[in-house]
């Protein structure tokens, strides 16, 4: 992946420095206090690339997740970050702002950049406090992305996905959550808790989730059109990294069984379909899962 020229974003905010951007002693929080040598677990629950870790993953775990505590944080630093891994980011959602600038322009709209939040362990956000074990998820009440970016080690040496397209496929996962939020899509996810069953909710979330792999893919056919970033073996990694934290393979990872009523994020296969549904076709609207029969 040929990042080291692109664009920069301005929109990172590094607390990985900054008290509030990491517990020290490695002190559990409020609410479920869950340790990365549980991540599998956790990402089999939905604890990873999720929406709303404080109400879509209340609703997935039968409601039932303690008050959390709340950290405050000393001010972080913005812009982009001096160290590889930060720049690396940096570029990554400096390429997502390009592309849906472009698309939402085309449409009449402006759009509205996510920020970035860097931070390690622990830190304070508009939904509750974040934990590295969550994974990287988007918060919609600051509309801002976190990542603890010890997950890409995880997704290395735990789930088998390895390479710097596979971490950029996760950053635009997200992004595609932001998009959903700017949409409306989040807004009525949130709206449905409570008044569906556990079980319909978790097919409405693969179904949100599916649709942030296909806007993920956008992102992915717009870089391989342009041809600015992308070398062989990229679409490769994403697809596997998709396959990788499919329900079903880290279920049987994690219990040697597969119980697909408890999907909130998909199959592998419909990780993998749908990405690649979004890298052919660019299109906004062939990535309608709601309007989809068959995920």
């Amino acid at each position: 992946m040929k990042w080291e020229n692109n664009r920069q974003s301005d929109q990172v905010e590094d607390r990985r420095d900054s008290p509030g951007g990491g517990l020290p002693g490695g002190r559990r929080l409020g609410g479920r206090g869950v340790g990365l040598g549980t991540i599998v677990v956790a990402l089999v629950a939905g604890w990873a690339l999720g929406i709303n870790p404080l109400t879509v993953l209340s609703v997935l775990s039968g409601g039932d997740m303690a008050p959390t505590a709340q950290v405050e944080s000393a001010p972080a630093k913005t812009g982009a970050p001096a160290d590889d891994m930060g720049r690396f980011v940096a570029s990554v959602l400096g390429g997502t702002e390009d592309v849906w600038g472009q698309i939402f322009q085309a449409g009449g709209a402006q759009y509205a950049k996510p920020r970035l939040v860097l931070f390690r362990q622990a830190t304070p956000t508009a939904c509750g406090t974040g934990q590295a074990a969550m994974g990287p998820f988007y918060c919609p009440g600051d509309q801002k992305v976190y990542i603890d970016l010890s997950f890409y080690e995880t997704m290395k040496r735990q789930l088998g996905a390895p390479g710097d397209f596979a971490q950029a496929y996760v950053i635009a996962h997200e992004v595609g959550h932001h998009v959903q939020n700017l949409m409306g899509v989040t807004g009525k996810m949130d709206q449905m808790r409570g008044r569906v069953s556990e079980r319909e909710f978790n097919q409405m979330s693969v179904r949100v989730e599916l649709q942030a792999d296909c806007f993920a893919g956008i992102w992915a056919h717009h870089n391989q059109k342009s041809g600015a970033i992308l070398e062989p073996g990229d679409v490769e990694e994403a697809l596997n990294a998709a396959a990788a934290i499919g329900d079903d393979a880290l279920q049987r990872k994690s219990q040697g069984q597969v119980v697909p009523d408890s999907f909130t994020h998909g199959s592998s296969e419909q990780r993998q379909r749908w990405f690649h549904t979004g890298l052919k076709t660019g299109s906004v609207q062939a990535c309608d899962t709601f309007a989809s029969r068959a995920l």
